[in-house]
């Protein structure tokens, strides 16, 4: 029976003559007296087994994600002028309503003083007509003055009040242009880089982004899961098999970062779109994850895992120690004697890069990981290595070299005098 190796695993088979040197140099130090079964044991190909040991199995679905800021500012020029000075430091926090940039406010200072002036006169010239009405309205109920000429003096008070409105309106709008050099945070938050310098200059009616605020000490995680998931999640978080968020009814989220480590701060499904996109099938869902040190970063492609119930009296096998078929699925067992056989095995669910197995192995059972190249026709017999082994021995031959080269390109020291 063949079974395909994955390509990842090809450079760990340099290691196997390696570690199969090392057992028999072991062997015939240990058993001088048996040089017979020492050659007999050089001709077995070494394989990676790994070594069955059963129990509660934490199952978990993991979901490619990207975070993304709980609030975010594009900060943008709201009159046009030229940049004169940068009033923040770049990677600070800053407060909203807080200064950014201080533009050239030489013009609109002008219009501002303009309109001060026009609302001066419009405010003496409403006196005066409002002190002539004051004189009219007696004598207009006594009928001293005719209805023609009072109606006059009401209308030019009118006049004047009405332009007394506008020109505090005008300067109203020049004041606010004026504040407007001045460009503030929108919100609250880390700000970053400054996107424009002094000297630049900027249009009122452009889109440049000057700056850009962000929220950081909460983080939305978006992600997509198909329809059918989606359902099934919400009849598992009823059933009580997901785990849920501290006091909250949702479930709990966790972090998995590029380097396979987790966030240690656990997070929490907020909801899932109304709709189905129908291209794909695939319905948008948002998490959102505590970061109080700011240790995540927007725009950050993670995982997202879901965790649910533990999976009893089950083991994590590595798929490619795994031979799926139509009919059944099988894994090499290999026994005391080094001889091997298939086994049919019965797979829960994937869980990254293992299967979760929940029947067909015992305890203490070892399964053949890799090596199956070296299991030619004829073999019936194998030495065995823990796959661990193999793994940590791969991982030391191929860094290796990088620290050789890493070591030689460092300039050599002067000698001492």
């Amino acid at each position: 029976m063949s079974i395909a190796l994955s390509s990842a695993l090809r450079p760990a088979l340099s290691v196997f003559a390696a570690l199969a040197m090392a057992v028999l140099a072991a062997c015939s130090k240990g058993d001088a007296g048996k040089p017979a079964a020492a050659a007999a044991q050089a001709h077995l190909p070494t394989v990676g087994v790994l070594t069955v040991q059963l129990g509660d199995v934490g199952v978990a679905t993991e979901l490619p994600g990207r975070l993304e800021a709980s609030r975010s500012a594009d900060v943008r020029a709201r009159a046009g002028g030229v940049v004169l000075k940068r009033l923040f430091e770049e990677g600070s926090s800053v407060k909203a309503g807080q200064a950014l940039f201080r533009m050239d406010d030489s013009t609109y200072a002008d219009s501002a003083a303009t309109a001060q002036a026009q609302l001066a006169k419009a405010q003496a010239n409403w006196a005066v007509a409002d002190a002539k009405l004051k004189r009219y309205q007696p004598m207009a109920e006594k009928n001293i003055v005719s209805k023609q000429d009072f109606d006059l003096v009401l209308a030019t008070e009118r006049a004047a009040a009405a332009d007394l409105q506008a020109a505090k309106a005008q300067l109203a709008n020049a004041q606010t242009n004026l504040n407007r050099t001045t460009i503030s945070a929108p919100i609250s938050g880390h700000i970053g880089r400054a996107l424009v310098s002094e000297g630049d200059l900027l249009s009122a009616n452009d889109a440049t982004v000057v700056a850009r605020v962000q929220q950081t000490e909460t983080l939305y995680i978006n992600f997509t899961q198909s329809a059918a998931q989606v359902l099934q999640m919400r009849r598992d978080l009823a059933a009580g098999a997901l785990q849920r968020a501290n006091g909250a009814e949702a479930a709990a989220v966790r972090v998995v970062l590029d380097d396979g480590s987790i966030y240690p701060n656990a997070g929490r499904l907020l909801f899932t779109d109304m709709a189905v996109d129908e291209a794909t099938g695939q319905v948008k869902l948002r998490a959102e994850v505590p970061n109080p040190q700011n240790l995540l970063l927007p725009g950050l492609f993670v995982k997202v895992r879901i965790e649910q119930a533990s999976v009893p009296n089950a083991v994590l096998v590595p798929q490619q120690a795994i031979t799926r078929g139509a009919q059944s699925d099988a894994v090499l067992v290999v026994n005391k004697d080094g001889s091997f056989a298939p086994r049919t095995v019965q797979i829960a669910k994937g869980m990254g890069t293992d299967w979760v197995v929940t029947g067909g192995l015992a305890n203490g059972e070892q399964g053949l990981v890799s090596g199956q190249m070296t299991l030619m026709p004829g073999v019936e017999q194998a030495q065995t290595v823990p796959y661990a082994d193999l793994l940590k021995h791969e991982r030391a031959a191929l860094a290796a070299p990088a620290a050789a080269s890493a070591s030689s390109a460092q300039p050599a020291s002067a000698p001492k005098s």
